[in-house]
């Protein structure tokens, strides 16, 4: 079984700073990309980031230059590092990981359980 745990979250004022993190545990194998998305009230979830195994990164327009996406394989750990932060950022914050686990042919999608940012003006 694949989980995915988001720790914290929390209320920043605008152009502050948050870190997210979420561990991954289970049988899913090593190489897998994961990601961060999320939702707005009254909006559909959308991604903000990913990263490979490899450590290749990619970005919403929304976040560059922004977010920074990271991860520790040895931990099976993601971070987001959100800087300068804007009331438009505030939504919850969702885990995400694409690869293929124990049982499956096809990679699957997983995610943690969410995890509110609110950035106050």
């Amino acid at each position: 079984q694949v989980q995915l745990v988001e720790p914290g979250g929390g209320l920043v004022q605008a152009g502050g700073s948050l870190r997210l993190s979420c561990a991954l545990s289970g049988s899913i194998f090593s190489l897998n990309t994961m990601g961060w998305y999320r939702q707005a009230p009254g909006k559909q979830r959308e991604f903000a980031a990913s990263i490979t195994s490899g450590g290749s990164t990619n970005y919403a327009d929304s976040v560059k230059g922004r977010f920074t996406i990271s991860r520790d394989n040895a931990k099976n750990t993601v971070y987001l590092q959100m800087n300068s932060l804007k009331p438009e950022d505030t939504a919850v914050y969702y885990c995400n990981v694409l690869g293929y686990s124990v049982g499956y042919s096809y990679p699957r999608d997983y995610w943690g359980q969410g995890t509110q940012v609110t950035v106050s003006s």
